[in-house]
This record gives structure tokens, C-alpha cells and sequence, in this order.
């Protein structure tokens, strides 16, 4: 089973010295990476934001979760993310997906294709950055992209690239996270409506399992190498976990209580109760790897302290 490791994603900050800090705490507090989404909204664009964090930081890795594929050229992506490995001296993960919100596309004129379409183009942008990380030539004429002998400068300092994570929740994107990542990213939330509604109905711990099934099945031989992470929503830390539960039901509808409390995208009860639960599931699921929001950070330490590295 891989080590627990524990992430953090932070939106951004009034001032430099406020990320700084930001970061710093990630570290000392035993966070594992420091994390920026990436959309098209009041918050830092993550490539110079995490530049800035690994500067901040000793051994702190950074990361994006995720990059939308759509508003970055595997071309460009491929030449940002070998810079920042080795501005970084090795500690990037590489987090992409297909992207949803489609009023960030129409703000910036791209245009919103159906989900099948931004899969496969994700896919054919995965097989080009991983070309290009070698550091060889690359000519790849696909029906989204065409890279004409391009080679890319520098190359990444890990080899052969900074780690992959590929998150989603359908089919499709997880198959093509199985075949084809180091991390599979689990969300657990279903977007309707081009980023507008939420649909929680996968958002339990028997469509995780299910979706695990999946991988495992696509994945293969590789699947006992994959790293599994899940995106946490909400950290309460509190001795009266039913009642917490009951708070949160209003903000799940459709969800009974019996789900809430095990799902793997929320974290509920006492440090213990919270620390068993994680290794229950490990067992049981293989998760090993999960990312809070800034907003967590502190809630959740005495669990990283307890369980980070093991």
C-alpha cells in the first residue's frame, strides 16, 4: 500500500508575503504538497503561484489540482511544467483534467465542447507532454493538436516528468487516469449543466469503491503502482459526529446520513475517529493520498502529524 500523504490547496493571498506564510505553514504543519486549482476566477493562476511557494519552502512539493487542458497548449504546458520542476529542484506534481465550467470558456471565447471531445483531447495532450518531457523531438498530428518536431527547453528534473495526476469522476476520464497517470484524482461530484449544478449522487462511498473498480480494471498490472487521491470538501473535527452529520445533511441533499459518514470526501469525527477511518478505508479502497482546502489546513494536522509517511 503506498505511505499516507496529505495535500493542501490554497486559492491565493493579498500579498507575497501572505502566500509565503501560506505555504510555510503547509510545510511545518507536515502537508505533503501545496496545491492551486485552475480557473479562471479571483484566485492565483498556479504556475508563477507555485513557483513562489516552492520558494517559500525546503522540501515542500507543489502541484496543481487541476489545470484545465482546454486553456493551455500541451505545447506551452509541456515547456512551464519542465521550468517550474526545475525551478523547484524536483518537487512538481502535475495535476490536469478536462475542465468544466463552461462560463470560464465563455468569458475567455473557447469554445465548450460535449465531455467526450475534452476527454479525448486531454488524452492527446497526455501523450504529448509526456513526449515532450524527454527532452526528444516530438511530431504528433492528432485530430486536436499537430506538433511539428518540436523539442522542448529545459527539461523536468524528475525523469521521466514530474508525477501525473489525471482527476474526474466518469468513466472515461478514469479510464483514461488508469492507463495513463501516477495519481488517479477522485472528485466524487458530478457537474451539470456546464459547471452550473452539482450532482451528488456518486458523491458516497459505494460509487468510489465502484469507480476504484474501474481503474483497477483499466489500470491493469499498474494498478497496484497508482497513487489514489481524493478531494475532501469539508473537515469537521468535532466529539459529536452525529450531530455534525445532521448539520451537513441540508448542505448534501439527496444524501442520507449513513453516506455522509462514509464518504470519502468528507472527514467527520474525532482525530481518532477520523485516523481510523483513514486506514480502514486505505485497506479497503487503497486511498492513500487526500487534498483539503486552505480553510482545513489546521483542523485537519494532528491527522497529517499521526499518519503522513506511513
Amino acid at each position: 500500500m503506498k505511505p499516507f500523504r496529505f495535500g493542501v490547496s490554497s486559492r491565493g493571498a493579498v500579498s507575497r508575503s501572505e502566500w509565503s506564510q501560506k505555504a510555510k505553514k503547509a510545510e511545518d504543519l507536515g502537508y505533503s504538497t501545496f496545491l492551486v486549482a485552475d480557473h479562471l476566477a479571483e484566485m492565483f493562476s498556479p504556475i508563477p503561484a507555485l513557483v513562489a511557494a516552492a520558494a517559500s519552502t525546503r522540501t515542500l512539493r507543489v502541484g496543481t489540482l487541476v489545470v484545465n487542458n482546454d486553456l493551455r497548449h500541451p505545447v506551452l504546458l509541456a515547456r512551464e511544467t519542465a521550468a517550474i520542476d526545475l525551478l523547484t529542484d524536483g518537487r512538481f506534481e502535475l495535476g490536469i483534467g478536462a475542465g468544466h465550467r463552461q462560463s470560464e470558456y465563455d468569458e475567455a471565447g473557447i469554445i465548450f465542447d460535449q465531455g467526450a471531445t475534452r476527454i479525448d483531447r486531454l488524452a492527446e495532450s497526455v501523450a504529448i507532454l509526456k513526449a515532450l518531457w524527454t527532452g526528444e523531438p516530438v511530431t504528433a498530428l492528432g485530430k486536436h493538436y499537430a506538433v511539428r518536431g518540436h523539442r522542448i527547453y529545459p527539461v523536468p528534473v524528475q525523469r521521466p516528468g514530474p508525477p501525473l495526476l489525471i482527476g474526474g469522476n466518469g468513466r472515461r476520464l478514469l479510464s483514461l487516469a488508469a492507463r495513463e497517470a501516477d495519481i488517479v484524482g477522485l472528485s466524487g461530484i458530478v457537474h451539470r449543466k456546464g459547471g452550473r449544478g452539482v450532482d451528488l449522487a456518486t458523491f458516497t462511498d459505494a460509487a468510489a469503491e465502484e469507480r476504484i473498480a474501474w481503474i483497477k480494471e483499466e489500470a491493469g498490472d499498474r494498478f497496484v503502482r497508482l497513487e489514489l487521491n481524493a478531494l475532501v470538501q469539508e473537515v469537521v473535527v468535532t466529539p459529536n459526529r452525529d450531530d455534525a452529520i445532521t448539520m451537513l445533511m441540508p448542505k448534501l441533499p439527496g444524501l442520507t446520513a449513513e453516506q455522509i459518514a462514509a464518504t470519502p470526501f468528507l472527514l467527520i469525527g474525532t482525530i481518532d475517529e477520523i485516523v481510523h477511518q483513514l486506514i480502514a478505508r486505505r485497506k479497503r479502497l487503497r486511498i492513500s493520498y487526500y487534498a483539503v482546502f486552505a480553510k482545513s489546513m489546521p483542523d485537519l494536522a494532528p491527522v497529517v502529524a499521526r499518519l503522513s509517511g506511513t
